[in-house]
């Protein structure tokens, strides 16, 4: 009887640290959530990958959307919740290396309609104008009942940013035709 209860208690071990296991994945030393909990909503793991500078790794992105897909396009457009997080991973990370390089991509984006969106990034800027220290994480997330990208740093609500065409620019820094890193956004897409 006791050999039965430890073998029980070994397989229900075993299951359980299984279970565990898949709840994350470490990406090149970062653990990453297969899932985020968003305003009742489950998003699930999309694609995960690094953003480097000079050959120093500074942050590792993830993408999590309501339905798992490859088609950035699709992506982009969809009026569905979805997030970006982004997990800094180098002390060289400041907010104003941070906001300047999303800047950047906001504005390759947007493309004719930057100075229509400008003031929306700039509110978005101000949302990420704290201290910046290696192994903070930001969660920019869409939330399509207001129609506005939340802004969370360290599970700490920051602000929101209302529009779904500053979403869809957003999204499109890492997603569009024209992306900051192709290689990052091949690796979001899970490609």
């Amino acid at each position: 009887m006791k050999k039965i209860l430890l073998i029980i208690t070994l397989v229900i071990s075993a299951l359980f640290s299984e279970v565990n296991a898949q709840k994350q994945i470490v990406f090149e030393g970062v653990t990453i959530p297969r899932t985020m909990a968003f305003e009742n909503k489950t998003l699930q793991l999309n694609g995960a990958g690094s953003r480097s500078k000079m050959w120093v790794e500074v942050y590792i992105q993830a993408l999590y959307l309501s339905q798992l897909s490859q088609n950035p396009k699709e992506i982009i457009n969809d009026n569905l919740e979805m997030s970006i997080r982004i997990e800094i991973t180098s002390a060289l990370v400041s907010s104003g290396k941070l906001t300047r390089a999303m800047n950047a991509g906001f504005e390759k984006s947007a493309g004719d309609n930057f100075n229509t969106l400008k003031p929306k990034m700039e509110l978005l800027k101000s949302f990420l104008s704290d201290e910046i220290t290696k192994g903070d994480v930001f969660e920019l997330t869409y939330n399509p009942v207001d129609k506005s990208v939340w802004v969370i740093k360290n599970r700490e609500f920051k602000g929101k940013v209302e529009g779904f065409e500053f979403k869809k620019v957003f999204f499109g820094i890492w997603l569009g035709d024209n992306p900051v890193d192709e290689e990052l956004k091949n690796s979001l897409l899970g490609i």
